[in-house]
């Protein structure tokens, strides 16, 4: 009989391994999958984890918490990158990893483990790009003060045979710069300053971001607390938080982004901007100053 348990599940595999072999050929790329599966084995085994197999690429670990598992991602990340084997191969062709997790029950038998979050934690390396780490709310809500500062919402995804949709986060392990830039902000000059208003206005729709409601979701969700339909709107599609008195969209959908201000046009995929002023927005595809699908925004201090 198989023991049931709750654990954090991670995978890992080498992005384009079939392109490694064609670029490299077979001895050469044989080589490098070997040693970024070490490198994965040893990030696991670093961070209190089990390497419960490895699969030709790729690597399934255990972790005792959500925790462990995103700093063994982060090392498995931080590793590849920074390593100079990956990084001399001639140009024919860059050595990356995507990793995925989630954290939940499984059953533990034979030394392998069964259940609906292997698959879910799989499905998350499925959605993951390239030097992208990639999880769920589940593993999100058990992860301590540090990691759940360095996650970031980016779309909702179906999971594969079952009912519900799941909601993506990215851990953002390329955090170095960010860290070191800490120190120098007086963070106390925010504490006085008057947070502004932005006015987001679609169709017959209205709606705020202020200091009452910090955040607002736009998408052909039901669930956005602004639903705009249409068939290049990703559900969840974009998000417009208020941060430090500046007004910040975040993009997370798939076709992207317009963002028109002063004249000018920006496009943002799975990429943020500052607005300011006034101006429009559209999702999925460029849009007028007229059009019926247009979200016009206006920013007002108080």
């Amino acid at each position: 009989m198989g023991k049931e348990i709750e654990l954090a599940i991670l995978f890992a595999d080498v992005v384009g391994s079939t392109r490694l072999y064609e670029a490299l050929g077979d001895v050469r790329a044989r080589d490098t999958v070997a040693h970024c599966i070490d490198v994965m084995r040893q990030a696991t085994e670093n961070n209190s984890g089990t390497v419960i197999k490895t699969m030709g690429d790729e690597v399934m670990s255990t972790f005792p918490t959500a925790d462990d598992a995103l700093n063994a991602g982060s090392q498995m990340q931080q590793s590849i990158s920074d390593n100079p084997d990956f990084g001399d191969l001639d140009g024919a062709v860059d050595v990356t990893i995507r990793v995925g997790c989630h954290y939940g029950p499984v059953v533990l038998e034979n030394r392998d483990i069964f259940g609906t979050a292997v698959h879910t934690a799989n499905r998350m390396t499925s959605q993951a790009k390239s030097a992208q780490i990639i999880t769920t709310q589940v593993l999100v809500a058990k992860l301590g003060k540090e990691w759940r500062a360095n996650v970031r919402q980016i779309d909702i995804a179906s999971a594969g045979g079952q009912s519900e949709e799941i909601v993506l986060y990215e851990a953002l392990w390329q955090t170095e710069d960010i860290t070191s830039m800490l120190p120098v902000i007086d963070l106390n000059r925010f504490v006085n300053q008057k947070l502004g208003r932005l006015t987001l206005r679609y169709q017959e729709r209205e709606i705020a971001v202020d200091s009452e409601q910090t955040t607002v979701t736009l998408g052909r969700g039901d669930n956005n607390d602004l639903i705009v339909k249409g068939n290049l709107i990703s559900r969840l599609h974009a998000r417009i938080e208020l941060e430090r008195n500046k007004f910040m969209l975040y993009d997370q959908s798939t076709n992207g982004t317009f963002v028109y201000n002063n004249g000018e046009q920006s496009f943002l995929r799975r990429d943020d901007v500052q607005l300011t002023g006034k101006g429009y927005i559209g999702l999925g595809k460029a849009v007028t100053e007229d059009s019926p699908m247009a979200i016009h925004y206006l920013i007002k201090e108080k």
